[in-house]
Parts: C-alpha cells; sequence; structure tokens
C-alpha cells in the first residue's frame, strides 16, 4: 500500500487521541491488513481497522464515530496515492459547540510527523449526560447505543449433573464402566460429570408514570435491548394498571419493537399505583413462579399515589422469593438526594441493590450488576 502509511499512523493517532489504546504492533497489523484487502472499498478498510485496533467492545462506539470522520475525507484520496507523502490532517469531531479543547498529549514514541489535535466524539459525552436534559435527537442517538450493551446472562447452579469431557468434580461410573466393557472390563479411560448451571431469569418492571416520562422512553430501549440479547427476559410497564410487554419486544429492530408495544401501555405518562400494580404481578406472575430465584428489576422514580403500606407489603413479599431485588431511580443521580418520597421510602428496606438510571453511562452499570459481575449500592 505504497504512499499510505501515513495515513494509518493517522488514523491510529487519531483513535489514541480519543482514548482508545493502539499500540505499536496494532498499527502494524492496520498496516498489514489494508495491503491484503485493499482502500478502494470503505468497508474493507473499516474491518481492518476494526479487527486490528479495537481490543475491547466498549470502544466499538467511539471507533465508528473517528472512522466516519478520519475515511470519510481521506479514504478516496489514499485510493489514488502513488508514493506522495501524506498531506496534513486535522480531524475534528463535531460536538455541537464553539469551545475547542485543548489538544490531547501525543505519545512519545509517535512524536514524528503532523499533529491531529482530535475533539472528542459527541456519543461519548453524550453518555454521561442526563436522560432528561437531552434533545430528541440525542436521545435517539443514545437509544441506538443501547446496542452496544452487554448483557451476559446471570447463571444459577441446576440440582442436574453433566458429562464433561475432561476432569470434573464428581466421577461418573456409568460411563467409565460402559467404556471399560469396550476394553475387556480394563478401566481405561475415567468418565467426570460436573453441576449443571442455567441461566436466572430476568423480569424487568419499568414505571412509566407521568413524573417517569423524561426517563421512560430511554428504560424501554434498555428493557428491549435485554429481551433481545439474553434468554429468560421478561418487561412489565407499570402505572395505574399493569401491562405485560415481552413478546412485544422480541423484535430485533428497535424502532419496529417499540412500534409494536405503545400500543399496548394505556396509561402512559399518567398516575403512579406502585402498590397495586405490584400486588398484581405477585398474584397472577411473579409469587406463583416467575420471580422466584430471579433477578428483579424495578426501574421508577418511587412517587406514588397509591397505598404506600400496600407498597411495603408487596416489596416484602417479592423480596422473599427473589434472587435479588434491584431498584433503579433515576433521581438517585441528583445531587443532595435522599428518599424522601413515600413510595421510595417505603419500598428501600425491602431492597437488595440501589442504583442510579439517569443515563447511558449508569445503564451500563446496571447490565454489569445484572451480569452478576458488580455489586451495586445496597441503600
Amino acid at each position: 500500500m505504497a504512499g499510505g502509511e501515513g495515513y494509518v499512523v493517522a488514523f491510529s493517532r487519531a483513535l489514541r487521541g480519543v482514548g482508545l489504546k493502539v499500540p505499536a504492533s496494532a498499527t502494524i497489523n492496520f498496516a498489514e491488513a489494508l495491503g491484503l484487502v485493499g482502500v478502494e472499498e470503505r468497508s474493507a478498510a473499516y474491518w481492518a481497522g476494526r479487527a486490528t485496533l479495537v481490543s475491547r467492545p466498549e470502544d466499538l462506539p467511539l471507533y465508528d464515530r473517528v472512522f466516519d470522520s478520519f475515511w470519510r475525507q481521506r479514504l478516496p484520496t489514499m485510493a489514488q496515492v502513488l508514493g506522495a507523502p501524506p498531506p496534513p490532517i486535522t480531524l475534528a469531531l463535531d460536538l455541537g459547540d464553539d469551545d475547542e479543547p485543548d489538544p490531547p498529549e501525543q505519545d512519545d514514541s509517535d512524536d514524528d510527523g503532523d499533529i491531529q489535535p482530535v475533539r472528542f466524539s459527541r456519543s461519548e459525552v453524550l453518555t454521561e449526560k442526563d436522560f432528561a436534559d437531552c434533545s430528541d435527537d440525542e436521545l435517539a442517538e443514545l437509544t441506538r447505543l443501547m446496542a452496544s450493551l452487554r448483557f451476559t446472562t446471570y447463571r444459577r447452579t441446576s440440582r442436574r449433573r453433566v458429562p464433561v469431557k475432561g476432569q470434573g468434580d464428581q466421577p461418573d461410573l456409568r460411563r467409565t464402566v460402559r467404556w471399560a466393557l469396550r476394553h475387556q472390563g480394563e478401566p481405561m479411560h475415567r468418565a467426570f460429570t460436573e453441576q449443571a448451571t442455567r441461566p436466572r431469569r430476568l423480569v424487568l418492571i419499568l414505571d412509566v408514570s407521568g413524573s417517569m416520562e423524561p426517563y421512560a422512553r430511554a428504560l424501554l430501549r434498555f428493557a428491549h435491548a435485554a429481551v433481545v440479547a439474553r434468554s429468560k427476559v421478561e418487561v412489565f410497564v407499570l402505572g395505574t394498571r399493569l401491562t405485560r410487554l415481552t413478546k412485544h419486544l422480541t423484535s430485533r429492530d428497535p424502532d419496529a419493537a417499540i412500534r409494536r408495544a405503545f400500543p399496548q401501555v394505556r396509561d402512559w405518562a399518567g398516575g403512579t399505583r406502585l402498590g397495586e400494580g405490584l400486588q398484581e404481578f405477585n398474584g397472577e406472575w411473579g409469587v406463583r413462579g416467575m420471580a422466584r430465584g430471579a433477578v428483579v428489576v424495578i426501574l421508577s422514580d418511587g412517587w406514588d399515589r397509591g397505598d404506600t403500606g400496600l407498597l411495603a407489603s408487596e416489596m416484602e413479599r417479592l423480596h422473599r422469593v427473589t434472587h435479588q431485588l434491584v431498584w433503579v431511580n433515576p433521581l438517585k443521580a441528583t445531587p443532595g438526594y435522599a428518599p424522601l418520597a413515600a413510595g421510595m421510602a417505603a419500598a428501600l428496606p425491602h431492597v437488595d441493590t440501589f442504583v442510579e438510571g439517569h443515563s447511558y453511562r449508569s445503564l451500563e452499570h446496571l447490565a454489569a450488576i445484572l451480569a452478576g459481575s458488580l455489586v451495586g449500592s445496597v441503600r
């Protein structure tokens, strides 16, 4: 790829400028990959860079933004270069404001050539922004990022045992004897079993009352991402009534799934009766089996117009059968927040984990908690 090496180094340096770790060996691999696939097709260059320069899944949205801004301008030029050195490059990702941040510090090992001042990507900034402060366009961009969230299945130990090829924790006498009969009764091989595991059910109950309206749309996209990413997920919405939306969110197209789900929610942005809703959930689904041994997540600000005594008793009833009861409150991120709302105060003593849910970054943290890899705040 004669003459393209300078562009390879410049693109790698642009990725470093926005925080991605791109070692020199990855840059070399990228150059070799481009030499094999060529630069005439945009998709070939994209996948060559993604396979060699990105080492963490959470870096993919940022890589996509830098690639679009950089290669949209430089890819046609690279295909025509015949040995001439690349011109100076300045890469800027528009953040929608006029304040230019200081250029990022460059690695001393790559100080040869031109320095590319790179602005942080819009997506990276928006991940920390409160959903209630986002415009419609910003919310649309954040909800598209929901598809990149990782939902690892939280597993539980089963009573069953399964055969394993290697060394297990318990001998499998039946298989060992069966193998021995093939060799005149000589136990040439020993078989083992291990404890089987099965995924825990995840139940999401989303408050769609008027006080939750600034957050409900984004949280519903989060629920859809969970449904399509892992097995055994149930989704309910709760306002003045309880509505089960699981089957309406099974489409992998998020827009199509939301369009199917919305007509089912007749109390969107209305009142709140958390106690009555949880009583219906416990009686019809939860205590009967759906919540037993499951991870149940209630996404609500805790404002309730109903009987808080009923809410407390139903939370206690639900807590007895679940493996983990998580409450996600978008208002928890507010400086000086205290659970003074009557509903929140009644529910909190029966909650295992109490976390924020106001931004994309907080939902990333929630997804990690649901995978069992992190522990949230108990109070």
